[in-house]
């Protein structure tokens, strides 16, 4: 029996991870036996390299090999394509047709994408699996075969027998022997390997330079996720090979070609997003509101220090630039309206008299009255473009959407 190394230098398999090193071993113990066997990991993994090792290293290598993708042929004919049909069994079957299982007879069958496979076809496939017998589409003749069948799936085989997309005893049947495939990013040694090894293969293909990644383009390209596996890899290094002229690359290169890169940021499950969206949001107004009661503090402190100098004008002054910039900054709802605060004029302050308490009225000093005067005016200055005029303003888009419809300008 071949050993490891050389396996992998055969299928062209790359990469020392122990768990990649031990899903090979197990498919070289387990290929001289005819036992049926489930390649499971995520999509662009290489799970199609087990199937190829274990026909080849079986007694059966002399034997059809014939691959299936069980997500890319349409419900109404993956029986004929699997069992084949009789002549006339349906529209269009002009001609008895031989399927899959009865051409690989004697041979192996790998079954990719299994957990795609129609409930009414997961029947049949059991009855293959249990006796080595099948019917074709239209007849009532019972044929016999004698196939190997190993299958692959990137689905969550228990979620999906809980929602009945699958068959549990279907399952049980092709799982005799498990062979788990790890995902990209738990190779963290193997993905600077496999990008050489590509660039290398790109650069033979196109006849070019080599691509380099430089140390820090290196450890960015370490750090990213790879949601897409070594397809992924694969296609980035073909891309920066023809796109980019220069053939060393930097991080701010490499960064473009890592579509949402989010580092070693764990992955969002999935139904959480939303929660997660909301979570942030409310971080960001707790910091609103912070920043908020922080100003007003200010506003205060200025008020009673001013206040107590006597000067009642700049206290006025200030107060006015305060609450604009608390207003612009901020984005206040636009249902509190804050009034300017109004200081007697008198040069004497009573000691006990710490903050304002009551706030006046001015129509000519009201700040809804001056916000309304200073949106007509950049929407007329801007052609009515509510883009601009929000830019002008220092408020966002929709800030100003909500203030036109509010004050219907």
């Amino acid at each position: 029996m071949e050993n490891l190394q050389a396996i992998k230098q055969r299928f062209g398999i790359i990469g020392n991870d122990l768990h990649l090193n031990r899903a090979i071993e197990k498919a070289i113990r387990v290929a001289p036996t005819d036992i049926s066997v489930l390649v499971t990991g995520e999509s662009g993994v290489g799970k199609e390299n087990i199937p190829k090792i274990i026909h080849q290293l079986s007694h059966r290598k002399h034997a059809k090999y014939i691959a299936v993708n069980c997500g890319a042929i349409p419900e109404g004919t993956i029986d004929s394509e699997l069992f084949g049909h009789e002549k006339g069994a349906f529209t269009g079957a002009t001609a008895t047709r031989k399927g899959y299982f009865e051409v690989a007879d004697g041979g192996t069958i790998f079954l990719d994408e299994v957990g795609e496979l129609p409930l009414t076809t997961q029947v049949r496939l059991l009855r293959v699996l249990e006796n080595g017998e099948f019917i074709k589409v239209g007849s009532s003749q019972v044929q016999k075969t004698n196939v190997r069948i190993v299958a692959a799936t990137n689905v969550n085989m228990h979620q999906a027998i809980s929602k009945e997309k699958f068959r549990e005893d279907l399952y049980y049947r092709l799982s005799t022997i498990e062979i788990g495939l790890p995902a990209l990013r738990d190779r963290n040694e193997d993905i600077h390997l496999l990008f050489r090894k590509f660039a290398s293969d790109f650069a033979q293909k196109y006849r070019m330079p080599t691509i380099r990644l430089d140390q820090n383009a290196v450890k960015m390209l370490l750090s990213y996720r790879f949601p897409g596996n070594i397809r992924q890899l694969r296609n980035i290094a073909e891309q920066i090979s023809v796109v980019e002229e220069t053939r060393l690359i930097t991080p701010e290169k490499l960064v473009q070609y890592l579509p949402n890169n989010k580092g070693n940021l764990p992955a969002i499950v999935g139904g959480q997003s939303s929660n997660s969206d909301f979570a942030n949001e409310r971080d960001i107004m707790y910091k609103i509101l912070f920043d908020m009661r922080n100003d007003i503090n200010d506003l205060k402190k200025l008020t009673l220090d001013l206040m107590q100098n006597g000067n009642s004008e700049q206290v006025q002054a200030e107060n006015h630039q305060l609450i604009q910039k608390i207003y612009q900054e901020q984005e206040l709802p636009e249902t509190q309206n804050v009034e300017v605060v109004q200081i007697p004029q008198s040069s004497t302050v009573p000691s006990n008299y710490e903050y304002a308490e009551t706030i006046e009225e001015d129509e000519n000093l009201s700040l809804q009255e001056k916000e309304i005067e200073m949106i007509k005016k950049s929407l007329e200055k801007n052609s009515g473009k509510r883009k601009l005029a929000a830019k002008e303003l220092g408020i966002s888009e929709r800030t100003l959407y909500r203030k036109i419809k509010q004050y219907d300008l």
